[in-house]
């Protein structure tokens, strides 16, 4: 896949966000009520609804694309992904979604050959959009609106400092060994935040880190690992080795993982 390739696929799923946001703040700013699914996770209207739009989206612009989302994933759906399939998180954070805290994130990317090579990131209460292709880029976006080039700016990690690094954990699942990772890395100042917003951080340099031991599924990770990558960062296991994706094997769901910035 070409460079140009990359940047027109962020720049589509940029789009395809920005329309999906309608319904999703629609229903943040109403007396929204809240279901669990079978894993006890839970779930809201603008989830099924966001993920329509999206779904509808996808099928139009990039037909015969398989695409893995949440809700239909959820419902039973299992396509064949083959070497190339869309992951789509229609509210990522759904529990930032419920506390109203705005730190939830529509996500959609691209996996090519178990790699993702195209996303974007929109966390839609901040009026904040990420995308990653060739290069990455950030900058403000109202729902409904359209993508201007002219209203985004590059974004690129930082270099990893060999002290004094910055850490960006989940708000809701920071755990022990997320926690003992950090100590071991020298890290000496923590960041909270939500949802896929955590690899963002790291791709626009206001952190060095975010390490990962508790459970996630592909579409949580797919796209900001997306931007992170175009922004120069990576993500690996722990080991070291590539954080790949397609483990149709284990049910899509990701082990450890940790996002670095230039290292």
């Amino acid at each position: 896949m070409s460079e140009r390739e990359k940047d027109e696929l962020a720049r589509l799923f940029a789009g395809i966000c920005l329309e999906a946001a309608v319904p999703v703040m629609e229903i943040y700013a109403s007396d929204f009520s809240t279901a669990a699914k079978d894993d006890r996770s839970p779930v809201t209207e603008a989830d099924t609804r966001a993920e329509e739009v999206i779904l509808k989206a996808l099928a139009k612009a990039l037909p015969g694309v398989p695409v893995l989302a949440e809700e239909s994933f959820s419902a039973g759906f299992r396509p064949e992904t083959g070497s190339q399939f869309l992951l789509v998180d229609p509210v990522d954070g759904t529990k930032e979604f419920i506390n109203r805290n705005g730190e939830f994130t529509i996500n959609i990317a691209l996996i090519s050959h178990r790699v993702p090579v195209a996303g974007a990131v929109y966390a839609p209460a901040l009026s904040r959009l990420y995308l990653g292709g060739s290069s990455a880029f950030a900058g403000e976006a109202r729902p409904g609106g359209t993508w201007q080039a002219a209203a985004g700016s590059p974004i690129r990690v930082r270099a990893l400092p060999d002290t004094g690094r910055t850490a960006v954990m989940s708000r809701s699942h920071a755990d022990d060994a997320t926690r003992s990772f950090a100590e071991r890395e020298g890290v000496t100042q923590t960041v909270s935040a939500g949802s896929s917003l955590k690899f963002c951080l790291v791709a626009e340099g206001k952190a060095d880190l975010y390490p990962r031991f508790g459970p996630t599924m592909e579409w949580d990770t797919g796209a900001g690992h997306a931007v992170l990558s175009a922004a120069g960062g990576s993500v690996t296991c722990p080991d070291g080795t590539p954080f790949v994706y397609a483990k149709q094997e284990a049910g899509y769901r990701n082990g450890a993982f940790i996002a670095r910035g230039a290292s």
